[in-house]
């Protein structure tokens, strides 16, 4: 296993990062109803993680239900203990309770939302913690500060943003570099074969700010699995086959012209459709760790192997082409112009 600074700190991460939204079982009143795995698997998957080498696992309040994912992460800690093998991450901002102050991303509700967080963990500190969504009816200065207060109290070790827009990741960057706090080491957001609008404009800010970028579903909702086929109903009981919306969205012929690519590179390499595309992710600048899901050992044991996993660059401009993005303007004036933007 490879370990990536993150960011300009010196925390050293392993290049892929267990994520994990599947663990614990929800209920119907979840997103996470019948995709998710029992405790005990989630126990197993996270020992048998940190044996193959990965030190880094992200979460969410929300995961799960009512904190439920926290939870079964705290149960763990405090059955196996393992806490200091972990370079725990998890993140806030979404509703967590109904009164007007269960959402957001104000110095009001980061104070509860941590402690609560911390409780549920079992733990003493966050080791990053990430607001989940940018929080525009909240000025950005508040929410710094207030994560800048969590860090000098030891609560909170580094701080990091989830799907922000360039502009307001760039505004919080010099907002914190001007009011000489704690500053973003990261960015988690959504990246991979198929999504890769983050090319345009967040690629170039974090690699001229030195964030590291942490992408999220690098399968795309297991699209890149391998497991599905065009011009075919999603196999019974397969993620996709539980957002039947979001299936619809990635059937188009760019993205089977992906498909197409990935398989090829997998059938020359020997490797699965999934790791080629954890490893295509792998070799992108900026990007420190790659999270991936897991809702069994197996999956896990599969998706390791992208850690060893060496394209040439041949196999990666195979990949670039086949999923290139339509820039738009104006990137697409100014790299006709100079070739980059």
């Amino acid at each position: 296993m490879e370990y990536r600074n993150l960011g300009r700190s010196g925390l050293k991460v392993s290049s892929l990062c267990l994520g994990t939204m599947t663990f614990g079982e929800a209920d119907e009143s979840s997103f996470m109803h019948k995709v998710g795995c029992t405790k005990e698997e989630s126990f197993e998957i996270m020992n048998r993680a940190l044996d193959a080498g990965i030190n880094f696992f992200d979460t969410a309040d929300v995961y799960g239900q009512d904190g439920l994912t926290e939870r079964v992460i705290g149960e763990w800690f405090e059955k196996d203990k393992r806490r200091d093998d972990v370079v725990l991450a998890t993140k806030f901002r979404f509703r967590m309770g109904k009164d007007a102050n269960g959402t957001g991303a104000s110095r009001y509700r980061i104070r509860k939302t941590v402690e609560d967080s911390l409780r549920r963990l079992k733990t003493d500190r966050i080791d990053l913690y990430q607001i989940h969504m940018q929080d525009v009816d909240t000025p950005e200065d508040e929410t710094i500060r207030a994560l800048d207060d969590l860090v000098r109290q030891g609560k909170v070790l580094y701080i990091g943003a989830s799907n922000y827009a360039a502009y307001r990741l760039v505004d919080s960057i010099w907002t914190s570099d001007h009011l000489r706090t704690e500053r973003f080491v990261s960015l988690q957001a959504q990246y991979s074969l198929i999504v890769r609008e983050l090319e345009r404009e967040h690629v170039p800010a974090c690699a001229k700010h030195g964030l590291s970028i942490l992408p999220w579903s690098p399968l795309a909702g297991g699209f890149l699995s391998g497991k599905y086929q065009k011009d075919a109903k999603p196999p019974e009981g397969s993620r996709l086959d539980q957002w039947k919306e979001r299936y619809a969205r990635f059937d188009s012929p760019r993205n089977w012209r992906v498909m197409e690519a990935v398989n090829a590179v997998a059938k020359e390499t020997g490797a699965s459709c999934a790791q080629v595309a954890l490893a295509w992710l792998l070799n992108k600048p900026t990007v420190a760790s790659v999270i991936f899901g897991a809702r069994s050992t197996a999956q896990l044991d599969d998706n390791l192997k992208a850690a060893e996993l060496a394209l040439t660059d041949g196999m990666m401009k195979q990949l670039d082409d086949a999923s290139a993005l339509e820039l738009g303007y104006p990137y697409d004036f100014m790299n006709n112009i100079q070739k980059r933007w």
